[in-house]
C-alpha cells in the first residue's frame, strides 16, 4: 500500500537537514537523498532584508534529539517550538506547487518538548507569513501533520505557498507559542 501523498512529500523537504539520516512519518514509510543549497548570494532580494541568523547561543534540542545539523543549519528556537534554518537565510529555487500554480511551496518541520505524533497526528500548527520588501498576495498554509524521525523523536510538518520572490517574514504558532524568523525566496541563480 502507498503512503498517504502529505508523507511523502514532507519527507522531500526533511531531506535538505537530515540527509543521510532515515526520517519516517506516521504511515512508516521512509527514504534518504540530499540536495545541494546554492552557495550564491541572492538576486534581486536587497541586503536589508532582515535573514535570522544564527544566535550567539545556539540553541540546542532536548534529549533525545540530536543537537547535530548539517554544517549548513541550525537549530532555532526554544524547547516549547524550535525548527532548523540555513545559515544563508535564503530559500532558492523552491518548486511550484503544480505546474500552473505561481506560488513557491516549501515544507517545515517544527518541534515541541514533549510532541506525540500518535496523540496529535495533525497538530494545531499554524503559520502565517508576510513579505517584508513590497506588496505581495494572500501567504497560504496546509494543515500540519505528525511525522517522527525516531518514534521519540516526534516532529509537526507543514506546507508553505509564498505568493512572490522577496523577503518574508515567517511566523509558526502552536499552543500559545509562537516563533518567527525571516528569509529571503530567490530563484535559482543562473549557471554562467
Amino acid at each position: 500500500m502507498s503512503p498517504p501523498r502529505w508523507a511523502v512529500v514532507s519527507f522531500v523537504a526533511s531531506l535538505l537537514v537530515f540527509a543521510p539520516l532515515k526520517l519516517r512519518t506516521s504511515s512508516h514509510s521512509s527514504i534518504s537523498a540530499s540536495r545541494t543549497l546554492s552557495q550564491t548570494p541572492p538576486r534581486n532580494i536587497p541586503d536589508s532584508c532582515p535573514i535570522t541568523k544564527p544566535p550567539a547561543q545556539p540553541f540546542v534540542p532536548p534529549a533525545p534529539y540530536s543537537a547535530k545539523l548539517s554544517s549548513r543549519c541550525f537549530w532555532f528556537g526554544t524547547e516549547k517550538l524550535w525548527t532548523f534554518l540555513h545559515t544563508e537565510g535564503t530559500w532558492s529555487g523552491l518548486p511550484h506547487y503544480t505546474p500552473d500554480d505561481p506560488t513557491f511551496r516549501q515544507k517545515l518541520f517544527f518541534w515541541h518538548k514533549g510532541f506525540d505524533w500518535r496523540s496529535e497526528p495533525q497538530p494545531a500548527l499554524t503559520i502565517t507569513g508576510k513579505r517584508l520588501d513590497g506588496p505581495a498576495a494572500p501567504f497560504a498554509s496546509d494543515q500540519a501533520n505528525a511525522g517522527w524521525q525516531k518514534r521519540d523523536q516526534a516532529f509537526m510538518v507543514t506546507g508553505i505557498n509564498i505568493p512572490a520572490l522577496g523577503c518574508w517574514e515567517i511566523t509558526a504558532h502552536y499552543k500559545g507559542e509562537e516563533l518567527t524568523f525571516v528569509v529571503r525566496v530567490t530563484q535559482e541563480p543562473s549557471s554562467r
